[in-house]
């Protein structure tokens, strides 16, 4: 497994963050060695006061070069998936639990995407726990594996609770905790695979969930 090579992102997170403050910072961090291959740190974003938080993996290759979350093909599904659930998507507050995009070669002009690894997002957990007490959500949607891990452990499994709402974790500290936690997959996996119409469905399946509990 990769490590970082540094000690994690707490000296970079401002001491009185705001988001617009937290946008800032995250450009200077070197908490990991993602920072080298990235072209910027990509932060959360969407309405501040939102009570929904979607919780992703980290930006991709779009993501990074337009320096917003959720931009690119998986973006553009998770958006619809929200309007048919019934929840506006400018309602919701979308961020990753890993602030740099992590890429392994190239497709065409495209860079592929490489999951990060367990250092990585224990290094980039602070920015994570800035966001949380800042937006302070009723309820958090966790998007695939990697989001799950970062907030449960590595024993998370999206199987095992995808659709249902569960309760946040003491082990992962945040100043206000969200009422509730409900884990689904991520949109891109909708995008992989075979039978993508029936995934999709599932997909907003959960997210209704999410609604009924807002």
């Amino acid at each position: 497994m990769d490590k970082p090579d540094r000690p994690g992102a707490e000296e970079w997170v401002p001491d009185r963050p705001t988001l617009p403050r937290l946008r800032e910072a995250v450009q200077a961090c070197h908490g990991c060695e993602l920072y080298r291959d990235a072209t910027q740190g990509v932060m959360g974003d969407g309405d501040p006061k939102a009570p929904l938080v979607l919780l992703g993996e980290q930006p991709g290759d779009r993501e990074d070069q337009e320096g917003e979350p959720f931009v690119g093909p998986a973006g553009k599904l998770l958006d619809r998936a929200l309007d048919d659930a019934g929840i506006d998507p400018s309602s919701v507050f979308r961020t990753n639990v890993v602030k740099h995009f992590r890429w392994s070669g190239t497709r065409g002009k495209q860079r592929i995407h490489k999951s990060p690894a367990r250092g990585h997002v224990q290094a980039c957990s602070p920015w994570l726990v800035a966001e949380l007490d800042l937006v302070r959500p009723t309820g958090v949607v966790i998007l695939g594996g990697t989001a799950g891990k970062a907030v449960y452990g590595s024993s998370f499994k999206v199987g095992e609770s995808r659709g249902r709402a569960i309760d946040w974790p003491e082990s992962f500290p945040v100043a206000h905790p969200p009422d509730w936690v409900l884990p689904t997959t991520h949109p891109s996996s909708v995008l992989r695979t075979d039978d993508r119409a029936a995934a999709y469905d599932e997909l907003v399946a959960d997210l209704k969930v999410a609604a009924e509990r807002l």
